[in-house]
């Protein structure tokens, strides 16, 4: 893949068109006691490196068109521990940098590199601790004022420049996302078939998290929501503790990462298998919000086109059901689809699940293009309050697809999973 990453890097240096970037990796980061969480790379640097270990850090220098790694050097005894390290010279090598040295000279290294340059990138005001080693690097050059050097008077936030390089996946990345949503799409199709009155939800979790490991997804791209009953009603819910009972709905919202690509799926249904009248009622109109927004997303159409057909379906939808009173119009202009519709319509998809993205640029919603990866996902969470029809209560129904957007249209590459009522009863009565 480093053709790819080298690619990014001089492409950014064009962006750039003169200075020095200078970007870090994540650090790592303590559990407990002497344990850390599993490493994962900041995607902002794994996206121009594809360098996945920790203490690293990439310097550009876009006047000269070249990059140059720091990172920790080779250690034999270290990696009895810890595993292999590439070391600078490895890393150069293997990543295609054109220079590469021991993380511990970048304190020593950067004044040079940043004397008579006309503007330092960094990811400004992102971490503090950044924020500050920048300062001393900056200091160090102001030091030489006697020599004629001179430290950049002019910055850039380098994230700008590459969250705007990562809306559009290029073709590799797109064959990971299309693979991660495949084994996402499985484990749903697991999970249904798994699923029986008197399980924990954690059980069913376990099924889940089965499928990524054994396709070599080893983590989900975001903590697993298996939300039982009126759990379903707490978007965030992740507690995934409590039995499922017979005649609730089910409502599972989960993807892997693979290779640090994101799948997002939410599929909802009935836990014995069988949708009663009101859950049937409910999930028809989230059904129809959602294929009424996918059908709106082509090159072309603006960011809130599908957000804008859904929300219409699902309040229509709410005032045939009896949840609210008035007219499409009135609901969506005074907000009272809130109550039971509280979030928007989907984010970008990439290497990170909530990828990055503006959604609105001078003051307008951006358009869509080829390339670009978004989730669908509307839903209906029915609490019980006053007014509230109680055959509804504590129905909790989002459904969710990841979509790529086409020369011609989109792509929905999450669609393995069924959620149409006659597929997903079908498919759990064969289990």
């Amino acid at each position: 893949m480093h053709q790819n990453h080298t690619g990014r890097r001089q492409a950014l240096m064009a962006l750039m068109k003169e200075g020095i970037a200078v970007l870090a990796t994540a650090p790592e980061a303590i559990r407990n006691a002497d344990t850390h969480y599993p490493y994962r790379a900041d995607s902002h640097f794994y996206y121009l490196t594809g360098f996945t270990e920790p203490e690293a850090v990439l310097v550009l220098d876009a006047t000269a068109g070249k990059s140059i790694l720091f990172c920790r050097e080779k250690n034999l005894d270290r990696e009895i521990w810890d595993g292999f390290r590439f070391g600078p010279e490895g890393a150069r090598e293997m990543f295609g940098f054109d220079e590469a040295y021991p993380v511990s000279e970048l304190d020593s290294r950067l004044p040079d590199l940043l004397a008579n340059a006309s503007k330092l990138w960094w990811p400004v005001g992102r971490s503090q601790s950044f924020d500050r080693r920048v300062a001393g690097w900056l200091d160090a050059v102001r030091a030489r004022y006697r020599t004629g050097e001179e430290a950049p008077a002019a910055f850039g936030d380098l994230l700008m420049l590459v969250d705007a390089m990562r809306v559009v996946k290029d073709d590799g990345e797109i064959g990971l996302l299309r693979r991660a949503g495949q084994i996402s799409a499985e484990a749903h199709v697991r999970a249904m078939k798994a699923c029986r009155p008197g399980m924990y939800e954690y059980e069913i979790e376990a099924e889940i998290l089965h499928t990524f490991v054994r396709h070599g997804a080893r983590s989900p791209s975001y903590e697993s929501i298996v939300a039982g009953g009126a759990n379903a009603c707490t978007l965030h819910y992740v507690g995934n503790n409590s039995r499922l009972n017979d005649g609730d709905l089910l409502l599972i919202d989960a993807g892997c990462e693979l290779n640090g690509y994101a799948g997002d799926i939410t599929r909802t249904f009935p836990v014995n298998g069988r949708f009663s009248a009101a859950q049937r009622d409910v999930y028809e109109v989230v059904l129809a919000a959602e294929l009424a927004a996918i059908d709106k997303v082509r090159p072309g159409a603006r960011w809130n086109e599908p957000g804008d057909a859904a929300l219409r379906v699902l309040t229509q939808g709410m005032l045939d059901l009896g949840l609210l009173q008035g007219s499409v119009d009135g609901v969506i202009e005074s907000g009272a689809y809130r109550q039971f519709y509280m979030h928007s319509i989907g984010h970008f998809i990439g290497l990170d699940v909530h990828d990055v993205g503006r959604r609105k640029e001078a003051g307008e919603w951006i358009a869509y293009r080829p390339g670009m990866c978004t989730t669908i996902e509307p839903g209906l969470y029915i609490r019980p309050a006053e007014g509230v029809p109680e055959v509804f209560h504590n129905i909790g129904i989002r459904i969710e697809d990841d979509v790529l957007v086409t020369e011609t249209g989109h792509e929905i590459y999450t669609e393995a999973v069924p959620k149409r009522i006659d597929e997903i009863e079908a498919l759990m009565q064969q289990a």
